[in-house]
């Protein structure tokens, strides 16, 4: 875990780190969210709606998001202020997704970073694509 201050973040800073979806990743997010969409719990559901398989849940593939807040840029010292998405295509179970983000952006008054993420499957292709908002709290 990272532990940046405000003034050693640098635009254009950036980090990357994979996630393999598993199904007990995917058990677990259905036990936190109770979203029980079949679409998400069982293969041929997916398979008979024109999927390849078990579609990842929109909302876990953003959660990385906080992951490289923080994990990342900054790390311990993040208060996430905002966040915004896009799906673009979707991630499968048994997949190894692969997430970027980089500080485009520092704001001195209210010191807080502006991160791009990206997350890719396991074809380079994008699947999501998202901005933060990250606040820096002094030690």
């Amino acid at each position: 875990m990272n532990s940046l201050s405000f003034e050693e973040i640098e635009i254009g800073m950036q980090c990357s780190f994979d996630v393999s979806i598993t199904p007990e990743i995917m058990d677990s997010f259905l036990n936190i969210t109770g979203d029980k969409n079949p679409l998400h719990t069982n293969n041929d559901f997916a398979v008979k709606k024109g999927f390849k398989g078990r579609v990842v849940y929109g909302m876990l593939t953003a959660s990385f998001m906080s992951t490289v807040a923080g994990m990342y840029l900054p790390g311990e010292k993040s208060l996430i202020h905002s966040m915004e998405g896009k799906f673009l295509k979707p991630a499968y179970v048994g997949e190894e997704l692969k997430v970027y983000g980089e500080v485009t952006g520092k704001n001195d008054l209210f010191r807080f970073i502006e991160l791009k993420i990206t997350v890719y499957n396991s074809e380079q292709q994008k699947v999501y694509k998202g901005k933060m908002k990250v606040g820096c709290m002094d030690d």
